[in-house]
C-alpha cells in the first residue's frame, strides 16, 4: 500500500537534507515531500519573525490529507505542536533522533538537561542573540560523523542560522497529541543528541514503537536507503516497524 510522508528537517538544515530519502521513498512507490521551515533553506522569513508557532503552521499548511509526519532532531517540537493542533491531519508521528517535548520544558531546557553536551562547542550565537550557527569546521564530526568527507563538507556548506525563539518555547500536550500513533527511531552513533538521552525521551512510547539504526545524527545522508525502508516499515506496520 502506498504511504504519504512529510519530512521535517532539524536545526540549521532545510528540505535539501532529505533529497536522497525522498528519492528512495518515491522509487518504492510512496508519496513523499519535504519543506523548508520559516527562515530555513529557500524560505526568506526574517529570523526576527520565526516562532515555534510559525513552524507548526507551516507544517499544517503543507498537509492536504493525513500523512506520516517525520521530524528530525529539533523538529520533534514543531511536529508535536502540529499534532496537538490538528491530529486529524496526521496518521503517524515518527521522531528521528528527535526531541520529544517534556512538560514545562523548552527544547533548549531539554538540551541543557542532557547527560552530555556534544553540540555546545560548535554553537556560535549571533551578536543580537536572536540566532545561532554551527561552526562548519566542527559540523562534520557532530552532525555527519558517519558520512564520507565530501558529504560532510557539502552538507556543512548548506547550514543556515537557526532562530533561538522556537527553541525557547514550551509545548504543552493533551489527549489530542496522545491519540496520534507515534514511533521513535534512535540513532546509536549520534554525536549531537546522546543516544542514551534519546532512550530516555522515548521511554514512555508504546511497546514496539522504538527502533534503532546504527547511524549518526543524519541517517538521511549516511544511509538514505535504510532510513527509507525503516520509515516505510513503520508506516505500514510491517517488520521493523
Amino acid at each position: 500500500m502506498s504511504e504519504s510522508f512529510l519530512l521535517i528537517h532539524g536545526s540549521c538544515h532545510g528540505a535539501w537534507c532529505w533529497q536522497a530519502v525522498l528519492a528512495e521513498l518515491r522509487a518504492r512507490g510512496h508519496t513523499a515531500r519535504a519543506i523548508d521551515l520559516p527562515s530555513h533553506g529557500d524560505d526568506k522569513t526574517p529570523l526576527s519573525q520565526v516562532t515555534l508557532d510559525a513552524y507548526a503552521e507551516a507544517i499544517l499548511a503543507a498537509i492536504d490529507a493525513p500523512v506520516t509526519l517525520v521530524g528530525h532532531s529539533m523538529a520533534g517540537y514543531p511536529i508535536t505542536l502540529a499534532a496537538e493542533r490538528a491530529p486529524e491531519k496526521i496518521a503517524l508521528l515518527i521522531y528521528l533522533c528527535a526531541y520529544v517535548p517534556a512538560p514545562g520544558q523548552t527544547l533548549a531546557d531539554m538540551r541543557r538537561a542532557g547527560p552530555r553536551q556534544p553540540l555546545r562547542p560548535a554553537i556560535r550565537v549571533s551578536d543580537d542573540g536572536q540566532s545561532f550557527t554551527v561552526d562548519p569546521a566542527l559540523a562534520g564530526g557532530i552532525f555527519y560523523n558517519d558520512c564520507p568527507p565530501e558529504v560532510q563538507a557539502a552538507a556543512a556548506a548548506q547550514l543556515c542560522p537557526q532562530a533561538v525563539a522556537p527553541q525557547e518555547t514550551v509545548v504543552e500536550t493533551t489527549a489530542r497529541w496522545e491519540r496520534v500513533p507515534r514511533h521513535y527511531i534512535l540513532c546509536e552513533d549520534d554525536n549531537t543528541i546522546p543516544p542514551e538521552y534519546q532512550a530516555v525521551m522515548s521511554a514512555d512510547f508504546p511497546p514496539g514503537h522504538v527502533s534503532r539504526l546504527p547511524a549518526g545524527h543524519s541517517p538521511f545522508l549516511s544511509m538514505p536507503d535504510r532510513l527509507a525502508d525503516r520509515l516505510i516499515a513503520i508506516a505500514s506496520g510491517g517488520p521493523g516497524g
